[in-house]
């Protein structure tokens, strides 16, 4: 399995007569870049776990996202993406919530760019609990309310919004890729809600 996070197409203006294209958008990379440095370097991301919380500030639900794999394998999993040359921690998270969860999801972001979790990707399994066959990846893993209206985009076919016991079961763990469902279980656990 792997972190489901597609680059944008980047930002190329036609270079100087008969010379290659001109990236405008230093912060991304090429897809023949990207595939270079992850045979040689890990990778920054940031993970999301959205959440509804009530009045008390206690999480009453939990969103999952539902895609589609390449192979057409439907797996669920969380908010994430990879941190951009010269972004902060903060803007990342916020890119990524929208990327996925729409404009009008409006998350609360958490006043500390402290996450719940850090975890890392290695695309041999047993290393540790969780695997992307496409590289080293290190992710840190927050959990972060919304508060608006989740329409997901890009690559997710839903949000699944679950209460906290359904969450935490076997059986949407199993669902979720890279061992994310032991990511989600930590969640619950720093927010008092596994039991």
């Amino acid at each position: 399995m792997s972190v489901r996070t597609p680059d944008p197409d980047p930002d190329w203006t036609p270079g100087p007569e008969d010379g290659p294209p001109v990236n405008t958008n230093p912060g991304w990379l090429s897809d023949v870049e990207l595939t270079q440095i992850r045979r040689r370097l890990p990778l920054l991301y940031v993970e999301a776990v959205p959440v509804r919380v009530d009045g008390l500030g206690q999480v009453v639900e939990i969103g999952v996202l539902l895609r589609a794999t390449p192979e057409g394998k439907m797996t669920r999993t969380l908010v994430s993406g990879r941190v951009m040359y010269g972004e902060t921690l903060r803007d990342a998270l916020f890119r990524h919530l929208e990327k996925d969860l729409g404009p009008m999801a409006f998350p609360q972001l958490p006043a500390s760019p402290v996450p719940f979790s850090v975890a890392e990707y290695f695309p041999l399994p047993g290393l540790t609990a969780f695997t992307d066959d496409r590289q080293h990846a290190v992710s840190l893993a927050y959990v972060v309310p919304v508060t608006g209206t989740c329409d997901p985009r890009q690559d997710a076919l839903e949000l699944t919004w679950m209460s906290p016991e359904e969450a935490a079961s076997d059986a949407v763990s199993a669902e979720m890729e890279g061992g994310r469902g032991s990511l989600l279980r930590t969640a619950l656990a720093s927010v008092g809600q596994l039991r």
